[in-house]
């Protein structure tokens, strides 16, 4: 009896075929060079009888096994009407490498009876596992699909996988048909809009500078232009803002107890109305001149809450505000990680541990280095991991499960470490950050929140309230592994009691002025993004990637953080579709959102392939005839924009 294995990454490949073949695996060549196959003999699999001892074969794809395109001899460039490719025959086709691997699947499966797919899971896993089922059939047409089965795991720790053998599920055919719609649409209305730009823009940016050559693609994406749109909004609400003056006023009490003094705030906060401040004010000095009474005093247990379990949206949202690592730089460096088996699958909505997982055991690996000899290198946050192991009868046990969220894709758990990661160990610096902020964000979710006392102190100037708060930080807990939280004691407020009267050493009457919006910081976006439904938690670095690759964005460095600024083309192509008038705004989120949606639908077997496929063709059909009849309206927004900036 023999099984074929094939994972979507050789990495993973080798990962699995040491812990099912314990270690004793053979590798041959694939006629890939990145790609190896790994023979073992293992026994658990449920499908085999009795679970016996069996051959096994694991090798691997490297990510997506084949692509769709239409025919260059009948649609490439130039070769066609635009609005044709709306309805052109698409063609599945396959480049040099992936040939390559396809050919091996198919040697592969030749003398196979089973075959087990070990892609990543979720929605694109379970296409590229079809793809897999699909060369597998053309090598060996004795295999069936009752004969194909699916390994379900989210790591590499060793009982995991054996778990994920022994209990394999089968492929989703409703994800496969969603990730097959997204990929026709993304076609068809990406190419037939990005030849329509690029041949309406291209002149105007080789005359102004933008490009030397005809190589110069101005290219449509579905989440593209949502995506800047974002930057593009936040820019213009900069560049049209117009400062407004406010006043207000703010007492300042002598803090006998300190020798220093505390400001207290008035609550009406500031007015934009100078006469009106003006009023209060005077009125407050001819009633009650220069005291004040106490009309409140409260003082309160209160905590900050430790970190929600680590999503990917909050991983790259994270990494790019603390680490200044841009989205792409943190994914990518937490796949590799995931490869190496070092922390759980990077691409997760979920945001709640499930109550059997046993997170102990984890924190009790992140503790091992705390255990190293004396003089040996040791991870900076060993000790804490090793300080909620404490006995749970002791005092001192800091160990929580951790918060629950609202999200739970079903798929995978959320992001966290699932070795040590050694100081010797084989990975690049980017690659240590991004682990060291996994694992210190996993301890923060299994210790207790943060504990504190909150005093807020009330006075009464002429009928006026104004407030003064105080915190004293009692227990970090959390805090003390989770750098990026703060949370510190303040000034120390003065004691006073209810009722008592108060000198005032300083009443003012100020002003200032409202503060336009900074520019956009890609954690920002990352929000945005995720909370209108633009790509997924996977897609989101590449998207925003793209727009600068496209040079419709720029980063921009002020000080500590990063900026993305559109340019002018960027600004030109938003405000070209508005003028326009397109029924669905491109750059606005509600259309992609919409189509996310009929895909979530098709997952669940509320909606077919086709019909998604054809309402949605259709109406890019319409804008597309829309846009070409508007060309002028681009080429002269292109030479407002061009003139403003």
């Amino acid at each position: 009896m023999k099984v074929l294995c094939v994972a979507e990454k050789n990495s993973i490949a080798k990962a699995v075929s040491q812990i099912l073949g314990g270690g004793r695996t053979t590798s041959r060549d694939s006629g890939y060079m990145y790609v190896k196959n790994y023979d073992f003999m293992f026994s658990g699999f449920p499908f085999v009888r009795n679970g016996s001892n069996c051959e096994v074969t694991m090798t691997s794809v490297a990510g997506h096994l084949t692509g769709i395109d239409f025919g260059h001899d009948a649609y490439g460039w130039g070769k066609c009407a635009i609005q044709e490719l709306f309805d052109a025959p698409l063609n599945e086709i396959m480049n040099n490498n992936q040939k390559k691997i396809a050919n091996n699947i198919k040697r592969e499966a030749r003398n196979a009876d089973y075959l087990m797919i070990w892609t990543d899971c979720d929605r694109e896993g379970e296409y590229i596992g079809w793809e897999i089922w699909q060369e597998t059939k053309r090598g060996n047409r004795r295999i069936q699909d009752d004969q194909v089965y699916r390994a379900v795991f989210s790591h590499l720790e060793r009982q995991h996988i054996l778990n994920a053998a022994r209990n394999p599920s089968r492929l989703d055919m409703k994800s496969v048909n969603a990730v097959g719609t997204r990929i026709e649409i993304d076609l068809r209305a990406g190419v037939t809009f990005t030849r329509l730009l690029t041949e309406t823009l291209r002149n105007k940016l080789r005359s102004h500078g933008g490009s030397k050559n005809d190589s110069q693609v101005v290219s449509y994406g579905t989440c593209q232009f949502p995506t800047l749109g974002f930057v593009v909004d936040r820019f213009e609400r900069i560049r049209n803002f117009v400062p407004e003056e406010f006043w207000y006023i703010q007492l300042v009490v002598d803090n006998k107890d300190n020798g220093g003094t505390t400001t207290f705030q008035w609550d009406r906060g500031h007015l934009f109305d100078r006469l009106s401040v003006l009023t209060f004010y005077e009125t407050c000095i001819e009633t009650a001149g220069n005291v004040a009474k106490v009309v409140d005093l409260k003082s309160r247990p209160t905590s900050k809450y430790r970190p929600l379990p680590l999503t990917t949206v909050e991983l790259q949202k994270n990494c790019a505000r603390y680490l200044r690592l841009n989205a792409k730089q943190s994914l990518d460096a937490a796949e590799k990680l995931y490869q190496k088996g070092f922390i759980s699958y990077p691409r997760t909505e979920t945001d709640t541990f499930p109550h059997a997982m046993d997170l102990k055991s984890l924190v009790e690996k992140q503790a091992q280095l705390d255990q190293a000899p004396t003089g040996s290198a040791k991870t900076a946050w060993a000790p804490y991991a090793a300080s909620l192991l404490l006995p749970e009868t002791t005092s001192n046990n800091k160990f929580k499960f951790p918060r629950s969220g609202s999200h739970d894709d079903k798929a995978h758990p959320p992001i966290h470490p699932i070795v040590s990661l050694a100081p010797e160990a084989n990975v690049s610096p980017v690659e240590r950050r991004v682990y060291e902020y996994v694992a210190r964000h996993f301890l923060a979710c299994c210790s207790e929140d943060a504990k504190g006392q909150s005093t807020s102190l009330v006075l009464d100037w002429a009928a006026e309230r104004f407030t003064a708060s105080g915190l004293v930080v009692l227990e970090r807990n959390f805090l003390d592994v989770y750098p990026w939280a703060r949370w510190e004691t303040t000034k120390q407020l003065p004691r006073l009691e209810m009722n008592a009267l108060v000198d005032i050493a300083k009443a003012e009457m100020k002003t200032g002025t409202t503060a336009p919006p900074k520019p956009m910081t890609e954690s920002e976006l990352i929000l945005l993004m995720d909370a209108n439904g633009i790509g997924t938690d996977a897609t989101i670095a590449e998207h925003i990637d793209k727009i600068q690759v496209r040079n419709y964005v720029t980063s921009e460095k002020a000080g500590k953080e990063t900026y993305l600024q559109p340019t002018t083309l960027g600004v030109s192509l938003v405000h070209g579709f508005e003028a326009i008038g397109l029924e669905d705004s491109f750059a606005k989120p509600f259309q992609r959102r919409e189509m996310e949606q009929d895909l979530k639908k098709i997952c669940e077997g509320h909606a077919f392939k086709a019909e998604v496929v054809k309402d949605i063709v259709e109406k890019y059909r319409k804008y597309w005839h829309k846009t070409n009849a508007c060309k002028n309206t681009l080429l002269q927004i292109y030479d407002h924009v061009k003139a403003s900036m």
